[in-house]
């Protein structure tokens, strides 16, 4: 595989664990083309529809173009001697434990490997935690407790070759949605069951046996399994006897505990069991709902004591499975990015690792013991014990659980330093100092996905402004300390070949990662590097592990765990009574930061919500659309309600993604206990306790205009459309002049104004217009306002004289809410090829308007539509 390929250059895509291949071009007026590599062996050219769109999110009128100190614009010079300084002052003062980073799983490998040099050899730290902690480190735990190392047994190809996947805590299908078709073509061509195990009934159930298990009892479940697979003898003792220890404790604590701990149904908990021991070849993913949980270590072992039991490891079409939700979320693993790791799966509490990486770096000093993790390093920020942060490509002020905490704690830290694309998000704009960084698209370097393969991201447009790779901004901050021969660098190949070269010690420590044959790469090896599994060494190439056993404990033998289920932290309670799940969208990513600029991501669920069961909204004397808030001791968010029966009387879901930049009443994580495993640190962000009522507001309203504007409200939630912006509005007081807040919501000035009023029934809609050219309009009433909003949001900036009627045009069809973002095709759009073409299938649907033919993730919603016009 080429580097390029007829003028399109081979990258990766920088969102999920997938790893999707991409092939990108520039259409030489700043933007690309993009379309998916189909000889990229993570995809083979499929993309999701973040993926399709990210050609949509390039561009500079959002990003940093200079570093700024104090809110002024300064050159880079004056910018990182000034970092430097004031890093060197506090670990003069106060030690090395009063810095800290916090960095993400967008950094590349080799600016990840950069940062944890600086930090732990250098700096003397091991204050280095990242984004994956509320992600991934679970796994890595139980990984480490149940193999002795975190090494993921299996491949992508497992999917395609399994005759039974079990999605556990995770919704592939929205989340993951190129495996998730993979997983579907098996089911099509060789029949593969598929389980999906979560309280929430999500679009990966359709087609599926679902377990609609409680919130929390993961270990229960799995219990329940073992102890089946025990009293059916389908233990695998010559696997256990060769390649286990602790198989009989294990099954004992099995034994002891209650199948009725899950809340299922006997029949279906049977169902699975007897699906589960009688399929040779089992794959089981796992994913968030494992890991973000108080007990998420042992969740994630009660899965593998499973696999380990039955010896279904390491084989084609079996094993355990985890997905990470970054595409670089295995590389910050492979460099020691947690707080608790050396790089290359060292251990930093071990003495032998860590001179011997300290004896590699030729470094001045190594931290003794873990670093703060991310939940107690902002709380050490909050107390003053951390007195210097950097943040790096993430925003912890809006993912951190009691996220109101931590943006107080990170305003009020006497130095705080933040790296990104762009200055507007509510962790930047805590900072004293923030540094322009060069984004996907204009870097260049290695990712890891969840298959253990790198892959290249490769640069196709020059950074703008003054942004720079984030390995050249810590490398000169380093220098500038006084290290510049240990970060003396010219380009990532270098790093890249330090760090291959630095895999060698896992080897000689009996370690898993080795990928020192890359280390004799030049910089034209490196620019030309094909995706490869690693390990990747004289001894061993790529490939699946442990079907031989081989693991990597003293004994070369895997652990299996005697495992006792714990509920979540939290217990519903007279003033609590409400679960809360938090969790991922299909179209968006994070915090937005990069898919919030693209109109068709934005346009399928474009303002932040809560799944409620009839039950509980009909209990509470709610409607459909009203707004309700949510209320925790930590904190409060007002969303719009969605009544559904996906989620069970009791339970709710909310999307982690809005932020203050979008919609600052609805910051979810303000609300989530800061309760984490006792292991892996992990906060457990799928089980907080909240209360829930209405939010009464005096009005509401939606706007629309042709440029960004901000409101000033109770309630507020904006979005991209493709012609401009589109926002949902409510307020506690009511404005004395309607006519002049619509002037000063869109800053206009002597422009022509519609003003429909009625003031009786206090409704109000006022547009204002150049010529008949649409330029913004307000909507507003004592409740939430109907209207054909997707309609109208594609409006401003077009002729439409009679935008305040709020309907469509006869001659204009409105297509809907987006069902299919890939195609940016409508609820309405479907429903009218439905019925006028007699489509019975969601196949006939894509063969009509291709809804559903690109990354399949909307199936399961066009097949709800199909159900609903049939009147299922």
């Amino acid at each position: 595989m080429a580097a390029i390929v007829s003028g399109e250059t081979r990258s990766t895509c920088p969102y999920c664990g997938v790893g999707c291949g991409v092939l990108i071009k520039p259409d030489g007026v700043g933007g690309i083309t993009l379309r998916g590599d189909p000889e990229h062996p993570a995809n083979r050219g499929r993309l999701c529809s973040k993926g399709s769109a990210l050609a949509e999110t390039v561009g500079t009128s959002h990003r940093l173009l200079e570093p700024r100190w104090s809110g002024e614009n300064v050159d880079w010079d004056t910018a990182l001697d000034g970092v430097a300084k004031r890093f060197q002052e506090v670990i003069a003062e106060h030690g090395p434990d009063a810095v800290a980073f916090y960095v993400a799983g967008q950094l590349l490998t080799e600016d990840y490997y950069v940062a944890n040099k600086l930090m732990k050899g250098f700096m003397g730290s091991a204050n280095i935690d990242t984004n994956s902690r509320l992600c991934m480190s679970s796994t890595v735990a139980g990984h480490k407790r149940a193999f002795g190392t975190d090494t993921v047994p299996g491949i992508y190809d497992d999917l395609d070759e399994a005759d039974l996947v079990v999605l556990v805590g995770s919704n592939l299908a929205w989340c993951h949605p190129v495996l998730y078709q993979r997983v579907v073509a098996a089911r099509e061509s060789r029949g593969t069951r598929i389980v999906t195990i979560d309280p929430r009934r999500t679009a990966s159930c359709e087609g599926a046996l679902h377990l609609p298990l409680q919130a929390g009892s993961d270990v229960a479940l799995f219990n329940a399994l073992l102890a089946e697979i025990e009293r059916r003898g389908a233990v695998d003792a010559t696997y256990t006897d060769a390649h286990v220890a602790g198989a009989a404790e294990a099954i004992a604590a099995a034994q002891a505990s209650d199948p009725a701990d899950t809340g299922l149904d006997a029949a279906l908990l049977q169902e699975f069991l007897d699906l589960w021991i009688g399929t040779d070849k089992v794959v089981t993913v796992f994913s968030q709902g494992v890991n973000q949980s108080s007990a998420g270590t042992d969740k994630v072992n009660a899965i593998l004591n499973c696999h380990l039991a039955t010896g279904r490891i390491g084989k084609p079409g079996s094993g355990p499975f985890s997905v990470t939700g970054q595409v670089n979320a295995m590389g910050g693993r492979e460099v020691g990015g947690l707080a608790n790791m050396l790089a290359c799966h060292l251990d930093i509490e071990n003495a032998e690792h860590r001179s011997a990486v300290q004896d590699f770096w030729h470094s001045p000093a190594m931290p003794r013991q873990a670093g703060l993790k991310a939940v107690d390093m902002f709380k050490a920020v909050g107390d003053g014990r951390i007195k210097a942060l950097w943040v790096i490509h993430s925003n912890p002020a809006v993912t951190l659980p009691d996220a109101d905490r931590v943006r107080d704690a990170i305003a009020a830290c006497p130095f705080v330093v933040v790296s990104d694309m762009t200055a507007d998000t509510d962790t930047a704009r805590l900072a004293d100092v923030v540094l322009p960084a060069a984004a996907w698209g204009e870097k260049s370097g290695t990712v890891t996905n969840s298959e253990r393969l790198i892959s290249r991201q490769r640069a196709v447009l020059p950074a703008p402004g003054q942004a720079k790779p984030d390995w050249w901004i810590l490398a000169e901050v380093a220098r500038r300390m006084g290290w510049g021969e240990d970060f003396a660098w010219e380009s990532p190949a270098d790093i890249f070949a330090e760090y291959a070269a630095m895999s060698a010690l896992a080897a000689e420590f009996g370690k898993d990662f080795d990928i020192s044959a890359l280390a004799a790469l030049d910089a034209q090896d490196y620019d030309n590097l094909d995706p490869v599994r690693w390990p990747q060494s004289a001894l061993r190439q790529g490939g699946r592990f442990f079907a031989e056993g081989g693991f990597f404990h003293s004994d070369g033998k895997a652990r299996m765990l005697p495992l006792v289920p714990r509920a979540p932290a939290s217990t519903p309670c007279e003033s609590r009574p409400f679960r809360l799940n938090t969790g991922r969208l299909r179209d968006q990513w994070h915090t937005m930061t990069r898919t919030a600029l693209s109109p068709r991501l934005s346009a399928h669920l474009p303002e932040p919500f809560v799944d409620m069961h009839p039950q509980d909204a009909a209990r509470l004397g709610l409607e459909p659309a009203s707004l309700v808030q949510l209320t925790s001791p930590q904190g409060k968010a007002i969303l719009r309600l969605h009544q559904t029966e996906d989620v069970a009387p009791g339970n709710l879901f909310v999307p982690i993604h809005w932020t203050g930049m979008n919609a600052p009443a609805a910051r979810i994580d303000a609300l989530v206990a800061p309760l984490v495993d006792p292991i892996s640190g992990q906060p457990e962000s799928k089980a907080s306790t909240v209360a829930a009522e209405r939010f009464t507001a005096a009005w509401y309203g939606f706007a629309i205009a042709s440029r960004a504007f901000t409101p000033s409200c109770d309630y507020w939630a904006r979005a991209r459309s493709s012609t401009g912006y589109r926002c949902e509005m409510a307020g506690l007081a009511v404005p004395a002049n309607w006519e002049v807040y619509a002037k000063e919501l869109f800053g206009m000035g002597d422009v022509a104004v519609q003003h429909m009023s009625d003031p009786g029934r206090s409704r109000h809609r006022i547009g204002f217009f150049d010529g008949d050219v649409l330029l913004a309009a307000l909507y507003v009433g004592p409740e939430p306002v109907a209207l054909m909003r997707d309609f109208l949001a594609g409006l401003p900036g077009q002729e439409a004289p009679w935008a305040l009627a709020g309907l469509a045009r006869g001659d204009i069809p409105d297509p809907g809410p987006v069902v299919c973002s890939c195609y940016a095709i409508g609820r309405n759009t479907v429903k009218l090829a439905i019925a006028s073409e007699g489509l019975k299938s969601v196949d006939q649907i894509g063969g009509s308007i291709s809804a559903g033919t690109n990354c399949g993730s909307c199936k399961s919603e066009l097949a709800s539509i199909l159900r609903e016009c049939a009147g299922a």
